[in-house]
């Protein structure tokens, strides 16, 4: 199914008018074909597109630093994902659309879905680095449609990574663990554990840091603890 331009239009400026004021922004689109793989839809079938949902930079550290502070449970055990269907759950029913987290099952592949709406390829951290705010972005949610949409986002070409020379964040990691040309996932998590104050724990992870692409969109002090102190180790 097509919708008219005109109610394309309305959907989307409706979109972007709800979610401005948490700090999320409108991340790309995705249409699926005939008979491809893709999620369903609260009634059962299959979804046209998927919309996705995220931050840049630190765009929704204050909204959800101020909403956590007025709940009497802090937001409880993961107050971000409990923030982020807050905020993008009512939204989805105001435009009958169906919402997905990455948070819950039946886990979507939010990681290609944003290669395929904005052109994004993995950094050697694994993280998805785009041109413009480098590894300082995220995707909260996506909303799944029964009509294709027009892209959301900016298709992006070509990759920072390939004609980065120096590649800081290898040569920035404490635990070597970018030493092999892929991410060593123990190795980290090993330092992690070991590591008894300051480093990747207390400032975040020093080869994100080190990254010079979308350096203006680095996260503040603040917002780093708080994804560390979230890590499982």
């Amino acid at each position: 199914m097509t919708a008219a331009p005109g109610c394309v239009d309305n959907l989307l400026q409706t979109l972007r008018a709800a979610l401005e004021p948490h700090g999320l922004f409108l991340r790309g689109t995705v249409n699926f074909a005939p008979g491809e793989a893709a999620p369903q839809l609260n009634g059962g079938e299959p979804a046209a597109s998927v919309v996705l949902i995220g931050n840049i930079g630190g765009s929704i550290w204050k909204p959800f630093t101020t909403w956590r502070e007025g709940e009497p449970s802090r937001g409880g055990s993961d107050p971000l994902d409990n923030w982020s269907k807050r905020v993008i759950c009512p939204v989805a029913e105001v435009v009958a659309a169906t919402a997905y987290f990455p948070s819950d099952p039946p886990w979507q592949p939010f990681q290609q879905w944003a290669m395929r709406a904005e052109g994004l390829e993995p950094s050697p951290l694994g993280i998805l680095i785009h041109p413009h705010y480098g590894l300082w972005h995220g995707y909260r949610g996506a909303l799944g449609f029964d009509r294709a949409l027009p892209q959301t986002g900016s298709v992006m070409a070509g990759h920072p990574c390939e004609i980065c020379e120096a590649k800081p964040c290898i040569s920035a990691c404490p635990a070597d663990a970018l030493a092999s040309g892929t991410f060593e996932v123990g190795r980290c998590r090993a330092h992690l554990k070991a590591e008894a104050a300051g480093g990747c724990l207390a400032r975040g992870c020093l080869s994100r840091d080190a990254c010079p692409v979308g350096w203006d969109y680095r996260y503040s002090p603040a917002q780093l603890s708080f994804h560390m102190a979230a890590l499982s180790l």
